[in-house]
Parts: C-alpha cells; structure tokens; sequence
C-alpha cells in the first residue's frame, strides 16, 4: 500500500491543532476542486488525497492511530490483537483467527504481520498442529453518486457499477450533500474465507437554480409587482412538487418571506415528514409607464403630502 504523510498532503507540521487542520484542508480542497480543473486528473488525485487526509487528522481517534501505525493505522485493531495473542502464551491446535480490518488491493498479509510481531504472528515457524489459519475480510470500497436537488426529492432506484459489478439500490428521499450511506457486503471479497467489505456510497447533490437548500427546508426568492405589493393579492409560486398559490397581504414590504409548511424536503427516512418552503417576496418596479400611468403616480403622491401636511 502506498504510503501518503496526510500532514504533507495539508501542508501543516504534526502538532496541528484542529482549527489548521481545518483551515489548511479548505485551502487545499478549494485548489484542487474538480469543479475549478476540470479534467485535470493530477488535481483530482489531490483533492481525493486532501479529503482522505482530512477525515483521518480531524478525527482524534483516527489521528492518533494514523500516528502510531503511519499508513497501516486502519489495521491499528488487528495489530492490537495479534500483540494480545502473542503474550496469551502458545494455543491449541487448529485455531482460526479472523482479523476483521480492511487491507487494500496488493497488501502483502504475510510481511503486515511479520514487520509487527515476526513469524509467531501466524506465518510460519509453528511446530506441528499449532499452525494457524488467518482469515481477512474484503476491502471497503468508497465511492460518489452525483445527483440533482430534485432527483431526492423522492425515493429513487439507481444501479451502480462499482469494480466491474451491478449494484441495485433504493436511495431514499432527503439525502443531503457530504451524507454517506453504507452499503453492506458491497466491498472486496474476504480472504481465507472472511467476510466481504462494505461499500461507502457518498451523495454529491448540485446547487438548484431555483431553491437553496438548508437542512430539510427550502428557501425561493419570487418576483411580485408593485401593485400586488401594495393592495395585496394572489401569487403563483413555484415548489418541488408543483405550483402553489399564497396570498400577499397589502402593503407588503419589499423582503418579506412567506412560509409554507410541508412544501420543502422530505426529512431523511421519516415517512411523511417534510421541512418547510421559505418564499422572499422581492417587489418588482414597473417600467414603460405610460402618460397615464405616470398621472397617476403623481396624483397619489399629492395626495399623499395632503395626508402628511
């Protein structure tokens, strides 16, 4: 396995508090986003690497193995286990261990565990009938799904190739942006009979022209003239599920927001829960006025300064 210094990769020194790690991460992450180098393939490398060395140094547990271990830190488990069975003293014969950690593709099990505890680790140099069987389970693979606001606005199937093999799957409305979801027994295959690794499905959702999303609530900015504004009225608007009517009340400032309740996303795997669509009436001014529209403008302002005098 390839071993990449994730402080390297961030450009900050080992005793990085969380706040630089942080901060350093976006830099990066901002540099070397997909969006901003399309089809630079060296960029997209980077960017998978910030984000593989941010996951690991912002979280404490993770860092302190990524430390101890370096680029075997996932194996941090499996090594403590076998260190234990070393010092429990010799076992009967015919034992099985099953160390249940994922190793990536090409990951030599025999120098792993040699390099830690030598060849009592389960490699060789056993007498006979104290000879044990080591079994591994299969990689955990990662991967993204690049979807619309709207494609989640309902349940909806969706069929993967992941390493050369169909995967069939029910994603469930109101997934947000950065959620992943873990699909099991969608990994590597296990070794020596282990189990088969997981796969880590993680949801990528675009920005919508029409609405912002925030949580499980929605946020639309709509155009309202200035007469509706003023006498108030009746407003179509735009909503995920299809066109809703609200009514303005007179005198409406320019700003004002509107809630509709149940009219935003639906809330992740609660059935029939849904947020709420927020509406910012934003009043437009009305152009090409004509003679006559302009008299009346200015008859209204007279008036106007009679009532304030």
């Amino acid at each position: 396995m390839e071993y990449i210094d994730y402080y390297k990769v961030l450009g900050i020194s080992r005793d990085a508090d969380k706040d630089a790690v942080k901060k350093a991460y976006r830099k990066v992450a901002r540099k070397y986003h997909p969006d901003l180098n399309p089809g630079d393939e060296a960029a997209e490398k980077k960017f998978k690497q910030a984000n593989e060395a941010y996951q690991v140094l912002s979280d404490p547990e993770k860092r302190k193995k990524y430390d101890k271990y370096g680029k075997d830190w996932e194996h941090a488990e499996a090594f403590e286990q076998a260190r234990q069975r070393q010092g429990g003293g010799p076992g009967g014969g015919g034992q099985q261990y099953t160390y249940t950690e994922s190793f990536g593709e090409g990951s030599d099990f025999s120098d792993f565990f040699r390099s830690m505890f030598g060849d009592e680790a389960g490699f060789g140099g056993f007498s006979q009938g104290r000879r044990r069987t080591m079994s591994f389970r299969g990689e955990d693979y990662k991967a993204e799904l690049r979807l619309h606001l709207r494609d989640v606005y309902k349940d909806q199937k969706q069929v993967l190739t992941v390493n050369g093999n169909k995967i069939r799957l029910t994603i469930p409305a109101g997934v947000e942006d950065g959620q992943t979801i873990r699909i099991k027994g969608q990994g590597g295959s296990g070794r020596n009979g282990g189990e088969k690794g997981d796969l880590y499905l993680t949801f990528r959702i675009a920005d919508d022209p029409d609405f912002q999303r925030i949580g499980s609530d929605l946020y639309a900015t709509v155009d309202m003239d200035l007469y509706t504004a003023v006498l108030g009225g009746k407003l179509e608007v735009s909503t995920l599920d299809g066109k809703a009517a609200i009514t303005v009340p007179p005198e409406a400032e320019n700003g004002k927001k509107i809630r509709l309740k149940g009219k935003g996303m639906p809330v992740y795997k609660k059935k029939n829960h849904y947020g709420d669509l927020y509406i910012t009436l934003q009043v437009q001014l009305p152009k090409k006025l004509s003679e006559k529209e302009r008299e009346l403008f200015r008859q209204l302002v007279a008036c106007q300064a009679q009532i304030d005098g």
